[in-house]
């Protein structure tokens, strides 16, 4: 029976990120911007990677699958948004906001394992050097590749099983720019506390899992690099995790504000900024963190602008 009503809802209304008509189009051009530069920016890396073979190793075939993550969590979302910035009523049909869930929650997921397994690979390269090459085997790198989109399958599945449960008998107006769960369930005339459990427990693992590997690793790193004895040797070692934090900070820091507090102390209107921070901002931000910070990465880029130039 809750199936049957709430696939009775035809539609939703998304309310967008403000309703102040003078803001809409300076919005529209800001986030055009900003989708914009995160296509460019994570196909352009993926392409670099793609291009140059001395960057087929582990560190960046994981750097490889985090921008297309990227960039695809944000194309589910960012076109939509800027849709609403535009027409006065942003309509998205039942369907079509499931399976803009689904895809979010995938590839949300998906990219908070995807930086638990970089952690990892630091944490082998710095305390386990000799051991690298077996330990990060392309046949490893696959598997955890496996578990973290398997990973994001669970994610998404998880979360679109608890909407089954409930029923939508309120008004379809969605206070958000997006089919976000905590929205949905506002607009739920029978969700529970068992749903708001199960929320938090899906993003627990989410979150708190790669959270808690990624303190792990770095708690090993960080214990090597003091006992690397040259000032050089320590400067270069952190120097390759330092790009990684700042992303993992980033990401992890607005995420957990959004969904790792009870709904209520976290009004909607405050929600929407913390998720426009990891949904948009977020995912342009990564490549040139670590382009600007790679010194691999910029050799490629020239190498391959050299290429382009001559050819």
């Amino acid at each position: 029976m809750a199936a049957e009503n709430t696939s009775s809802v035809a539609e939703f209304i998304l309310v967008g990120l403000t309703d102040q008509p003078e803001l809409q189009i300076p919005f529209f051009i800001i986030f055009l911007i900003f989708y914009v530069a995160t296509a460019v920016g994570n196909l352009g890396l993926v392409t670099l990677i793609g291009l140059n073979s001395h960057l087929h190793i582990p560190m960046y075939f994981f750097l490889l699958n985090l921008s297309f993550i990227d960039l695809s969590y944000s194309t589910t979302l960012t076109p939509k948004m800027l849709v609403g910035f535009i027409l006065r009523k942003n309509i998205i049909s039942y369907e079509g906001c499931m399976t803009q869930f689904f895809f979010f929650c995938f590839f949300v997921f998906s990219e908070s394992y995807i930086l638990s397994a970089m952690a990892y690979d630091r944490y082998v390269a710095i305390c386990k050097p000799l051991l690298y090459r077996v330990t990060m085997s392309p046949q490893v790198c696959s598997y955890l590749l496996s578990g973290v989109y398997g990973m994001g399958v669970f994610g998404a599945v998880a979360h679109m099983g608890n909407l089954q449960f409930i029923t939508f008998c309120a008004d379809n107006i969605i206070n958000h720019y997006m089919c976000d769960i905590i929205p949905l369930l506002e607009l739920s005339c029978n969700s529970s506390f068992i749903n708001l459990l199960v929320v938090f427990i899906v993003v627990t693992i989410g979150i708190g899992v790669p959270i808690v590997t990624i303190f792990i690793s770095y708690g090993f790193i960080l214990s090597s690099i003091l006992h690397i004895s040259t000032k050089e040797g320590r400067s270069k070692a952190f120097s390759t995790c330092t790009s990684h934090i700042i992303v993992v900070s980033l990401f992890f820091g607005s995420g957990a504000f959004m969904y790792l507090k009870p709904p209520s102390s976290l009004p909607l209107d405050q929600g929407k900024v913390s998720s426009v921070f990891y949904t948009a901002v977020v995912p342009m931000f990564n490549p040139l963190i670590y382009s600007l910070r790679n010194k691999d990465v910029k050799i490629a880029l020239k190498k391959t602008l050299s290429r382009k130039i001559f050819s």
